[in-house]
């Protein structure tokens, strides 16, 4: 397995924090307690910063904002246009700050530098203009009524939105939730990882220097306990969108349901099942299964770590398999040559305790930060944990089966319903199983093909609602309908 945390040869840009306290009211302020928290860097597991630590009289603070901003500000008042410029704008000043943007999410998150660079920060900016695009063409619908009433439909913006986010992404979260909810008129408060939150400050700086107004979007960095719950079980917050475990899910929710019964929309875990067929290019499958399980480390909810291969191909996929991840470079993430960075891993201790065979990896390395090395395990069995639960890591799970049959009923033993992906070139198969499969997304012969346009969500214990997509302006807005009388209408 190739180590490259040790050498250097490489860049590693100055990173310089400019905030680290709470955005309130178009104001960098400190917690009401005064408190703060550390955030590390994940390479060398030192202090990078102290970040202010928010709780419940700081999200109280921001809501009252928010609240203000939305019931008597101009933004929810704005023509879909106006908003849509400055959104615009918003990308542009995102677009100049690429390099220190995604500087700051490795050295918080771990995140490979070329890859914040090439997609992560980008990918938000372009995100922004697609809702910028859409913010002028929310339209309602005119009712054909049977008795001599005009009917019509508005669609209006939901009001006060909580925003959590996870720390696996820190600025595609950001702009999954923020881009949409701001095209709609909402105002919003964001609560970053306490992992996290460095990046979210910056771009609330942004968004002010773009032209949204003070109120509109503020972000509160704290834990989940005390500021995410506060969020939660405010009773004038409107909506809460929570992306993060299924267990905090529940919670999100209860908390909802006994507070003012705010709606909510939770993206949670996932044990996406990846199917690959006999007839599929070995060479393809391997290296998108590969690419699948590992990118990001394995953090991402929708990684393919449950591997499932027709017996015509297993055992050629899985030496081939094993060759390929001993090929990635795990090390510093400002190195562009490597692959794979820092994280911190239970899982696999957890996988040899339940008999499953390690076949390559699954150690430490490195002599500093915390470094796993890519990991396959076989001999899987459904009941073992690391075929049922979220790893969260650069573990892949190889299973066999024989027949469409058998890996559709396997692919769906589980209790999470993020995506699924599908490797074959049978179109028939492809229909069946990709149709047959419980899952928000399907992938075939492809994978991660995320789009602006393509709703993005899932079902079962992986949560409701959808980011992307026109569904996930819809979430941010509620359906008004209004009706009014006709006299001496020629017709209805």
């Amino acid at each position: 397995m190739a180590a490259a945390n040790g050498e250097k040869g490489f860049e590693v840009p100055e990173v310089e924090i400019k905030y680290t306290k709470l955005f309130i009211n178009g104001q960098f302020v400190d917690a009401a307690s005064g408190k703060t928290f550390e955030t590390r860097d994940p390479r060398t597991g030192e202090v990078i910063a102290r970040i202010a630590e928010g709780d419940k009289a700081d999200i109280d603070l921001a809501v009252k904002a928010a609240r203000e901003a939305f019931d008597n500000g101009p933004w929810p008042r704005m023509p879909g246009c106006a908003r849509g410029r400055i959104l615009n704008k918003f990308a542009d000043l995102v677009d100049s700050h690429i390099e220190e943007l995604a500087a700051l999410d490795t050295v918080d998150a771990g995140k490979l530098f070329m890859m914040g660079k090439l997609v992560d920060i980008p990918g938000g900016a372009n995100l922004l203009r697609y809702y910028a695009g859409a913010a002028d063409k929310i339209h309602g619908e005119t009712l054909k009524m049977t008795r001599p009433l005009h009917g019509y439909t508005l669609k209006e913006p939901l009001g006060v939105v909580g925003h959590i986010v996870p720390w696996n992404y820190p600025t595609t979260m950001f702009f999954f939730k923020v881009s949409p909810a701001l095209a709609a008129g909402c105002t919003m408060v964001v609560k970053p990882a306490e992992q996290t939150p460095l990046s979210a400050l910056f771009y609330a700086q942004l968004a002010k220097q773009a032209g949204i107004p003070d109120g509109v979007l503020n972000v509160v960095p704290g834990f989940g306990p005390t500021a995410g719950a506060a969020m939660s079980s405010h009773m004038d917050v409107d909506k809460i969108s929570f992306t993060g475990s299924t267990e905090v899910g529940r919670l999100v929710m209860e908390a909802a349901a006994k507070s003012n019964l705010k709606s909510v929309s939770l993206e949670l875990g996932g044990k996406s099942p990846i199917i690959v067929f006999d007839d599929a290019d070995l060479d393809m499958a391997v290296n998108l299964v590969n690419m699948a399980t590992y990118t990001n480390k394995g953090e991402i909810c929708v990684a393919g770590s449950r591997i499932y291969v027709q017996e015509g191909i297993y055992d050629a996929f899985v030496k081939k398999s094993i060759e390929v991840a001993k090929k990635s470079v795990v090390g510093d993430p400002f190195n562009p040559h490597v692959h794979q960075g820092p994280q911190v891993l239970k899982y696999i201790e957890v996988g040899k305790r339940e008999g499953a065979t390690l076949l390559t990896g699954g150690k430490p390395c490195g002599d500093k930060g915390y470094y796993i090395e890519p990991t396959i395990f076989t001999d899987v069995k459904e009941d073992m944990a690391i075929a049922q639960e979220e790893i969260f890591g650069p573990v892949m799970s190889l299973m066999k089966f024989k027949t469409v049959e058998e890996a559709i009923q396997k692919a769906n033993n589980t209790r999470y319903g993020l995506a699924a992906g599908v490797v074959t070139k049978n179109i028939d198969i492809a229909n069946t199983v990709s149709r047959s499969v419980r899952a928000g997304v399907i992938w075939i012969n492809c994978y991660f093909a995320f789009d602006n346009d393509c709703p993005f969500g899932g079902c079962k214990m992986s949560g409701f609602g959808k980011d992307m997509g026109m569904d996930a302006l819809d979430k941010y807005m509620h359906t008004k309908t209004v009706v009014t009388p006709l006299y001496n209408t020629p017709w209805l």
